[in-house]
């Protein structure tokens, strides 16, 4: 028998508005206190990065990428996977996230970085290489926090993973090799296999998808959808704030000598990355109301065009260029700038929101089978 039961964001069951956690209301502070304490441990502590580095498997470090499942893995565990055909079935949406990641991204980032690192070859190709590495992972977390659709991410995300797993090899060659000497600067050849880029797809989409969508899949089998959404998702939810504080202090701890060491450097690199993000998220959310998506829609859509898939963009500048090259050090500060960049975004969204949308409940539980 088929049942319709409606379980309207932010109203628990009992019908009064939830109100925000400790943890959530004072977020911004918190991610800036870690991002503080990140870099405190990396300058003045140096056996901390040592004694990171030893959890270090090939190109994976295994407690930032603990870090990260465990940070997506609730907002997998509340998607509402028995909707997400209507997600493919949005040839519009999926459409315009298509030339937003696969077109316009990657060009906005090529000249961005060509026109602020001419002169440090080894930088720009970092930068190029994170705007080819559209993003899997962390978008989960934003487009969490800024309240999007999750199926949408959802889709969008595996959208991606199998573009991504298709052609960022093709990408790399194009525009790291080909596209440079076109402008007057040295090309650079990149050998990188489908199976490293699938490899990286696997850790940081696989896990936490499967775990997420079994947990949700046996929590509503068990307890029903709207016990399941009252009962369980607020108890996993803030292991996505946890996780993101804890994998923010690790990276920030990695780089944290050379954040003090070389600020201009870090300086160089932050300043393309910036103007790249505010540009892609901004541009992304115009085309999205543009096309009259919904609030939620749209900022899926923006925080998917506007992040990008660090992990897979540091692997392969490391596997490429070495460990220590400058393409790898630029990759690195991406999601370093990512971070305090998206969390303003966030609150860019609910400006937005408040300015341009009318707020709508959305339906957590609809027709779940018993």
């Amino acid at each position: 028998m088929s049942i319709d039961i409606s379980c309207p964001t932010g109203i628990s069951s009992g019908g009064s508005v939830k109100k925000l956690s400790f943890l959530d209301r004072y977020l911004t502070f918190w991610i800036f206190a870690a991002m503080a304490l990140g870099v405190l441990l990396g300058w003045m502590t140096p056996g901390v990065k040592e004694f990171i580095n030893r959890f270090t498997v090939g190109t994976t470090n295994i407690p930032i990428a603990v870090g990260l499942i465990l940070m997506m893995y609730p907002p997998f565990a509340k998607v509402r996977y028995e909707s997400m055909g209507d997600v493919f079935r949005n040839k519009r949406v999926l459409g315009l996230s298509l030339v937003q990641n696969w077109i316009i991204g990657p060009l906005l980032m090529f000249f961005i970085a060509i026109v602020f690192l001419p002169d440090k070859p080894e930088y720009m190709i970092g930068l190029i290489m994170i705007g080819l590495a559209r993003c899997i992972a962390m978008v989960i977390v934003w487009n969490e926090l800024a309240k999007g659709d999750t199926e949408y991410a959802a889709g969008l995300v595996a959208f991606n993973s199998v573009f991504q797993v298709i052609f960022f090899s093709v990408y790399a060659w194009f525009f790291i090799t080909v596209l440079p000497p076109l402008f007057g600067l040295q090309g650079v050849a990149v050998d990188i296999t489908i199976g490293q880029i699938s490899q990286s797809v696997f850790i940081y989409l696989g896990i936490p998808f499967l775990a997420g969508a079994l947990t949700r899949f046996i929590g509503v089998r068990i307890m029903g959808c709207e016990r399941y959404h009252a009962v369980v998702v607020p108890k996993i939810s803030p292991l996505t704030l946890v996780a993101l504080l804890f994998t923010i202090v690790l990276m920030f701890s990695l780089k944290g000598d050379l954040i003090v060491q070389i600020p201009l450097d870090v300086v160089r690199i932050a300043i393309p990355l910036l103007v790249y993000f505010v540009i892609m998220f901004l541009v992304s959310f115009y085309m999205g109301r543009k096309v009259g998506a919904d609030y939620g829609k749209t900022t899926t859509l923006a925080f998917t065009a506007a992040s990008n898939n660090f992990e897979l963009a540091i692997a392969v500048a490391i596997a490429v260029f070495g460990l220590n090259s400058g393409a790898a050090f630029a990759a690195v500060i991406g999601p370093l700038v990512e971070v305090p960049v998206m969390i303003g975004l966030v609150n860019v969204a609910f400006w937005f929101q408040r300015r341009y949308f009318i707020k709508k409940p959305k339906s957590i539980c609809s027709s779940e089978g018993k």
